[in-house]
C-alpha cells in the first residue's frame, strides 16, 4: 500500500505545476492525469465537458484547481467502485 500511495503522490506532483501552482492541478493538468493514468476507471475521460463536470464536483472551494486532498476524493470513489464497496 505504501508503494501505491507513493505512486499517487508522484503522479499528482508530476502533473501539477505545469500551468501554475505546483501544489494544485489546473483543468488541463487534471485532464492529462486522468487520461494518462486512469483511462479505464474514469468514464468519458476524453470528453472535455465530462471532465469539467468531474473536476467541478471535486473542487470544494471552487477555485478552478484541485488540491491533492480534493483529488484524493476521486481516488477514494474509484477505489470503492472498483472494490465493490458501497458508498
Amino acid at each position: 500500500m505504501e508503494a501505491a500511495i507513493c505512486t499517487l503522490i508522484s503522479q499528482f506532483k508530476m502533473h501539477a505545476g505545469k500551468d501554475g501552482s505546483s501544489s494544485t492541478l489546473s483543468k488541463d493538468e487534471f485532464h492529462s492525469l486522468v487520461t494518462s493514468q486512469l483511462p479505464n476507471f474514469v468514464k468519458n475521460a476524453g470528453d472535455p465537458r465530462a471532465m469539467e463536470e468531474l473536476m467541478g464536483s471535486l473542487d470544494e472551494n471552487n477555485d478552478g484547481e484541485l488540491t491533492f486532498t480534493e483529488f484524493w476524493q476521486l481516488i477514494g470513489k474509484l477505489a470503492s467502485k472498483q472494490g465493490g464497496f458501497s458508498q
